[in-house]
């Protein structure tokens, strides 16, 4: 369906732009002349359009989507749009900017609700409020899909056989919980493949947090019963378990069997850690999310609390992309619907103020999930306390991220200062390199912007090239610059953005965005400059490209820094070289910056020398976290996995008889016969493989 301009407007001859379909829905599209914008363009829509349900985008001149809304009637919201007078600054400005409109109708408000979230995640139009950080949540999984079962994090689709549980507010909370249910449960937590292959007990045997099914240490029924032991403890009967546990080890110290009455005792502890953080009544409330608002100097802070079984399962703080003019409710209510776009919907959402679509969003998230969605603004009793806690914890995070950014901007005002920069730096690259003698060679690339570390900005490098020595680090370092900036020199060359416009940056995750490092869309920038905080500054606001480049090395490798990118024609981003002093100390870094005979140093309590400090040694640990990842996947590779026909029962029969695949590599046809459940035929395959593989 097209809506066509008045016969007094002609269009130009210009194709209508395709659509984009929608949950099958293909919107209807308008091409209007680019160059006029403006109440007059929307009114233009009215005559078409009729009073059902759905949703509108609004386009500006380039073709980008500015703002996505939805209607219980369309005409009737066109209608308001077209009229000139009583808006408010936000939607003068928009509509001022919009050239054209397109729109999807639908049978339902709700189904409007659902798809305006859906279609503002993916285009992320600088009108509407933006839920800047959307990772999804992990989980702890035990997983049924091996006899043995095992105890995993987890995110994304549930695509893995086994319990779930969760979500939990942060990879650290689940890497924690996972820790101490090992100590009260044994639960193994190793891979399959490493399982099967396992002769001997691995060292978390040895230290008490495994009960090492994979050799038998164990009955396989006592290791089931651990593991319902475990679910049991998950699913909220944790007072039930430390119950049990409490009489096995009395029952056991009356028997004078003080090693197993111990074995209960350490159980008892790790149980015990597992429910500190969970000292929060929250009883009545078995499974709800919490959502909080604060809103002070213009932004707004969203806490959201997760309690599941009727524990309390951690929270996050969200900084959500909003205009300043937009009342608290207004933001909650957005933030609401794009939140449960991709996440699970618990039975009831309980929330610290009321919002203008509370009962739509109930409906919408009841017809999604296809059961009975409740949510409330509780004002007594258990519930009322929770919101109170969650609200309390939404003011001390705003205020906060208050004060962390007023003193971000004052240190790269002083940053700028001291560097004679031209302008305060809105986006820092920093670089370093991690290597074992060349081996295992890596990459990092962090990024700092106007409210700290920008991780989702981060990048990591393998070093590819074949033409790179072993430990050559200037190399590498040219390696990783050319794969970073050669984008940004075709980009340069093809649109010649300013290094300052914000709408040149290709941020966000919509069509029509452009690509950074290694081709992936550039996400929005967490908040604060401290690493594990939670939160985001205004991808928007933030260029793709530099406004300084720090280089973790000397003169040598700034001298590499600025080869490249003198030869991508990348004259004007500044580079600074940030290396150690003589005795490699901290506090005695020479900053090599081009055009200077001689190193600058700062004073050694200059507060923007501890601010590079930090950013090196931000740099450092990304890389070599990166470098060892990337080393213990190597290690984890076995070769007799690459073998044909070596299924877990003959790779374990293997390395129980030669020790390890290094010795088997070593043995001859005949020897490895002898292997029980190796015919000659597999005998002359391992050993073929293995000739082949030396050359």
């Amino acid at each position: 369906m097209t809506f066509p301009m008045p016969p007094d407007e002609p269009l130009p001859e210009v194709p209508d732009a395709p659509g984009t379909e929608v949950d099958g829905v293909a919107p209807s599209t308008v091409a209007t002349d680019p160059v006029r914008t403006g109440p007059d363009v929307i009114a233009s829509y009215l005559k078409s359009l009729g009073t059902m349900p759905g949703v509108y985008r609004m386009l500006d001149a380039s073709g980008e989507v500015i703002y996505v809304g939805k209607a219980r009637s369309l005409k009737a919201r066109v209608s308001n749009y077209a009229r000139v007078g009583n808006h408010t600054n936000r939607i003068a400005r928009m509509i001022a900017a919009t050239a054209s409109m397109e729109f999807v109708s639908v049978r339902t408000e709700a189904e409007a609700l659902l798809l305006e979230a859906n279609l503002i995640k993916r285009f992320r139009p600088r009108f509407n409020v933006l839920l800047r950080d959307d990772k999804s949540f992990p989980y702890i999984v035990i997983r049924r899909d091996h006899a043995s079962p095992q105890i995993v994090k987890h995110r994304g689709a549930r695509g893995v056989n086994g319990d779930y549980f969760g979500p939990f507010a942060s990879a650290g909370a689940v890497v924690r919980t996972i820790n101490m249910l090992q100590r009260a449960f044994l639960l193994r937590s190793c891979s399959d493949s490493i399982f099967e292959s396992r002769t001997r007990p691995c060292l978390l045997h040895q230290i008490k947090r495994c009960a090492a099914p994979c050799t038998n240490e164990i009955a396989h029924d006592e290791y089931l019963a651990l593991v319902d032991e475990a679910v049991r403890f998950l699913r909220g009967e944790s007072q039930n378990v430390r119950e049990m546990y409490q009489r096995l080890m009395e029952d056991a110290a009356d028997k004078l069997e003080f090693e197993r009455a111990a074995k209960f005792r350490n159980r008892l502890w790790a149980l015990a850690h597992v429910t500190a953080d969970q000292s929060i009544n929250s009883e009545g409330v078995d499974e709800a999310d919490i959502f909080a608002a604060h809103q002070e100097g213009g932004q707004t802070c969203i806490q959201v609390f997760f309690f599941r079984t009727g524990q309390n399962w951690g929270n996050r703080a969200y900084f959500p992309k909003a205009d300043r003019s937009l009342a608290m409710d207004e933001v909650l209510d957005s933030f609401i619907a794009q939140f449960y776009d991709d996440k699970p919907v618990p039975k009831l959402i309980l929330l610290s103020t009321d919002i203008p679509n509370r009962a739509l969003l109930a409906e919408a998230l009841t017809s999604k999930v296809e059961r009975k969605i409740e949510i409330r603004v509780p004002e007594r009793g258990v519930k009322s306390d929770l919101v109170e806690h969650a609200l309390t914890n939404a003011r001390e995070a705003l205020g906060r991220k208050l004060a962390e950014s007023s003193s971000q901007a004052r240190l790269l005002e002083a940053t700028a200062e001291r560097f004679g920069l031209a302008s305060t730096p809105r986006r820092i690259e920093v670089y370093d390199n991690s290597h074992i003698a060349g081996t295992n060679a890596v990459g990092g690339m962090i990024v700092a912007g106007p409210e700290g570390f920008a991780k989702a900005h981060y990048r990591k490098f393998n070093i590819k090239s074949d033409a790179i020595t072993p430990g050559d680090d200037y190399g590498m370092m040219r390696e990783v610059l050319t794969r970073r900036f050669k984008r940004l020199a075709a980009t340069d060359a093809d649109i010649a953005p300013s290094p300052h416009d914000p709408t040149s940056s290709g941020e966000g995750r919509g069509e029509g965005k452009k690509d950074l490092g290694e081709g992936q869309p550039r996400p929005e920038l967490p908040a604060a400059l401290s690493p594990g905080v939670e939160g985001a500054v205004d991808a928007t606001d933030v260029p793709a490209r530099p406004d300084l480049v720090l280089i973790d090395g000397g003169a040598g490798q700034l001298a590499v820094a600025r080869e490249v990118l003198a030869a991508l024609g990348l004259h004007d981003i500044p580079l600074i070289g940030v290396a150690k002093g003589p005795d490699r100390d901290a506090g005695r870094e020479h900053f090599h910056i081009p055009g200077r005979d001689r190193p600058l140093m700062l004073e050694p309590r200059d507060p923007v020398l501890y601010f590079v400090q930090r950013l090196r040694d931000e740099a450092h640990r990304f890389a070599i976290g990166t470098h060892r990842a990337k080393r213990s996947k190597a290690i984890g590779i076995n070769p007799l996995d690459e073998i044909g026909g070596i299924g877990p029962t003959r790779k374990r029969a293997l390395l129980k008889h030669f020790g390890s695949a290094k010795s088997v590599s070593r043995a001859g046809i005949e020897d490895l016969k002898s292997v029980p459940g190796i015919s000659a035929e597999m005998a002359e395959r391992i050993y073929s493989f293995f000739q082949d593989a030396k050359g």
